[in-house]
Formats: structure tokens, sequence, C-alpha cells
């Protein structure tokens, strides 16, 4: 019983022990686990803290050593070579409305004189080289008798319209007088990307350097879809506040870089929309108009609508339909101008354009983009289904007659 009792003894000190013992061992590691915690929480905290840091180190870095921002310091680079342009026209207009006059006294005095009448416009501009070369818009000097040029520093000095072009609503001025002003930095307008940074430079209703700042807000924006159908070229979209006067005024990205001719302002529903022309766009056209004083555009002479399979097989199910268009993609020919390029190819009212040089056709747009391209005097070639059947024709564009 002794031997007994004292192995039971020994058993039950062992099991004591051994207690004892997960519960120290469980006491550490529930110690360790809180200590764990707590560092892994100081570990998020530290992260957090440098993480803010970083990211108020990119903001100030947008800084410069002045305390200047980046919009500030695009300003300084582009803002002396922006100008304000006044322009003066004769328009003959008569002094009262001859259908007012009683018809005794028409008879008598005859009728009324016209009187020359001087008609006063305002925009916006950029010097673009050493030379005193302005970019504006084209319906900011056309046909007009006198330009004015007041620099960034307030000198007034009188501009020669070099050329215009309609088509893209941009125009080159020269200023006459020498000149010691900076011009602007151009940039590439292909480089653009959605949201990137967009600053307005411009007169508006009079108010020079002024400066408005938003984000690009879409690309190739075709000027047709907002109602321009005179126009030919894709613009870029902005928030930035474009007002009136504003015209001709370059829109610059954070480097001080033009990117852009501000041209256009939405107004009424959809007010605070903005448009300019892309630089890359600008640039060749005022190349051209520096050689040669105006651009040629290539045309064929049809006027077009967009087709595609739903809207073909729509019209084919009217059983007053004269005619069954072809349910597919394409632009097609509404009419003919006469003794048009069109005209003299045999084009016809109802044929679908599928393809031009090669290249798929899916709707007007497309094949404007095409014509621009185009050689005057080259054959140009184009895919057309007429009767259902694909057939081509050889055309050769001519300029666009009405702008010289």
């Amino acid at each position: 019983m002794y031997f007994f009792g004292c192995k039971q003894i020994n058993n039950t000190t062992k099991f004591i022990q051994l207690n004892l013992k997960y519960y120290i061992f469980e006491n550490k590691m529930r110690f360790l686990k809180n200590r764990f915690v707590y560092l892994y929480k100081i570990i998020i905290l530290i992260s957090v803290f440098l993480l803010n840091f970083y990211t108020s180190s990119e903001v100030l870095a947008l800084n410069s050593i002045d305390g200047n921002n980046f919009v500030s310091d695009a300003v300084k680079s582009v803002g002396p070579a922006v100008v304000r342009i006044d322009t003066e026209r004769l328009v003959e207009r008569q002094q009262f409305d001859p259908t007012l006059l009683d018809p005794l006294l028409r008879d008598l005095l005859g009728q009324p004189d016209m009187t020359p009448d001087r008609e006063r416009g305002q925009g916006s501009g950029v010097i673009i080289d050493k030379n005193g070369l302005v970019l504006t818009n084209a319906h900011v000097v056309e046909r007009v008798d006198k330009v004015s040029v007041t620099l960034a520093d307030g000198t007034n000095c009188d501009g020669m319209v070099l050329g215009t072009d309609s088509i893209t609503d941009l125009a080159l001025v020269k200023i006459e007088d020498q000149i010691d002003s900076s011009y602007a930095p151009l940039g590439d307008s292909e480089d653009l990307e959605v949201g990137d940074w967009a600053i307005a430079l411009g007169t508006p209703y009079g108010l020079e350097k002024t400066v408005t700042l938003g984000i690009i807000s879409s690309l190739h924006r075709d000027i047709n879809s907002l109602g321009f159908s005179d126009k030919r070229l894709d613009l870029i979209q902005t928030d930035a506040a474009i007002n009136p006067g504003n015209s001709g005024g370059p829109l610059i990205n954070s480097n001080g870089q033009v990117i852009g001719i501000n041209t256009l302002v939405r107004s009424g529903p959809g007010a605070g929309l903005g448009f300019a022309i892309p630089i890359n766009l600008a640039k060749n056209v005022s190349d051209q108009l520096l050689e040669s004083g105006e651009v040629i555009h290539p045309y064929l002479g049809v006027q077009l609508i967009s087709l595609n399979p739903k809207l073909a097989k729509q019209h084919n199910e009217d059983p007053n339909a004269i005619v069954q268009l072809p349910e597919r993609s394409g632009a097609l020919i509404q009419s003919v101008i006469p003794n048009s390029p069109a005209e003299k190819a045999g084009l016809r009212r109802g044929d679908l354009v599928i393809a031009a040089e090669n290249i798929s056709i899916e709707e007007p747009k497309t094949l404007l983009d095409e014509v621009e391209k185009a050689q005057i005097g080259k054959i140009f070639l184009l895919n057309v289904v007429r009767d259902n059947k694909e057939i081509k024709v050889n055309i050769k564009p001519e300029p666009l007659p009405g702008l010289t």
C-alpha cells in the first residue's frame, strides 16, 4: 500500500506540474500574441504615416522652390506669348428700315442711302515663333479691314492676316512691328490623355491675362457632332472655362506647352464644355498658310449619311421604300453635287461606300478623313455597293470650292 500510495502521489504531482507548465506556456503564447498584435498595429500606423508623407511630398513636389504651383509655372512659360486681337471692318448699313417709310415719303425721298459702319471684334492669339507669327481662329480675323495686336506687356502693334482656313477655323497673323517678345513652346497633342491637366489662357470679354484650369474631358470629338457640318476636324474637349474672347488663345498642359487653340464653347444646355483645335493640326495648317496663304482641302462632292445593317433592314421592311439598301455598314450617298468629282466619276444616289484606298469605311467620318489625306487630281479608289454588287470607282478629288 505504501508503495502504491507513493506512486499515486507521484502521478498527481506530475499531473499538476504538467498543467502548470501548460498554463505558463499558454500565458506566454497569449503574451507573445498580444505583443505581435501590438507590433502589427504599430507597423500599420507607421505605414499609413509614411504613405501620407509620401503623398504629401508628391503634392508639394508640384510646387516650385518659390512656392508657386504648376499652374503658375506653366502660365509664366506661355503667358508672355498670349496676345489680344482687335479687329475692325466696314459694313454698309441702311440708317433705318425702308419698309417703315411712308410710301409717299419713299416716292419723294427715294431709297435711303447705305452708310458705312464700323464693326469691331475681339479675340485672342498666341505667338508661335520669334518672327512674330500669331496663331488664332479664322472666325476672329476673317473678312476684316484692320487687325491690331496687343502684347502681354501692353504694347500695341499692327497685324496683317497671312491667311485663314475656315474648314479648320485657323488663321495666321503677322505682327508687322519689330517686337521683343517671347513665343510659346508647342507640345504634341498626340500625347494627350483624358484626365490630363488643361489650362486655358486668353482675353475673355476683353479681360486680359485670364487663366482657367480644368482637365482634358475627351479627345477626337468630331466637330460635325456639334452641329458644324462645314468643318473638318476633331477637337479636344475640356472643362476649363473658355468664354467669348478666349477664341484663338492657347490651351496648355501642366508643362507649359501649347496643346491646342481654343475655338468653341457650349452655351445653353450643356454649358461649360469647351473645345480646342489640336496643336498638331494647327502647326500643319499654319505651315501651309505661311507658305501659300491658303490650305487646299480635297473634296468629292457627295452628301453622306451613316448606314448599318439594322437601319437598312428597317428601311427595306417598309412597304413604301423606293429602293432596297444593302444590309451592311458604310457611308451611304444621299446626293451628288452637280459637276463635282463624284458626278464625273459616275457615283449615284444610293451607292454605299464600304472602302476607300483599301481602308474599310464604317461611317461617313472615316471616308472624310481618308479624303482629307488624298492628293488633288490623283486617282482615289472607292469600293462601292450598287444593286447588291460591289464595284470599284476611280475618282479624282478636286480642291474644295469657295475657300479662296
